[in-house]
């Protein structure tokens, strides 16, 4: 079962596996997120999901619970 993830603020929208890593995802769909450390500590990848919930998408993987996803990126100009 494939879920939709919806990157804004493009809306960009592409399918994806439950479980597939967030970065991934937005990578096949041509969406940049900014990266640091790839561990989850700088939170340099922070985004925000459609109901307020800020994750880290380095470390982050779409959920198996929905079946669409809404992933709002926000640039940090200091990264």
């Amino acid at each position: 079962m494939s879920i939709k993830v919806c990157f804004l603020p493009d809306d960009i929208t592409v399918e994806a596996e439950p479980g597939e890593p967030m970065l991934q995802v937005a990578e096949r769909a041509g969406v940049f997120i900014a990266t640091g450390c790839l561990m989850g500590s700088c939170h340099a990848c922070e985004v925000e999901l459609e109901n307020g919930e800020t994750v880290c998408a380095c470390i982050s993987s779409i959920p198996r619970d929905q079946p669409e996803l809404t992933v709002n990126i926000y640039e940090d100009p200091t990264w």
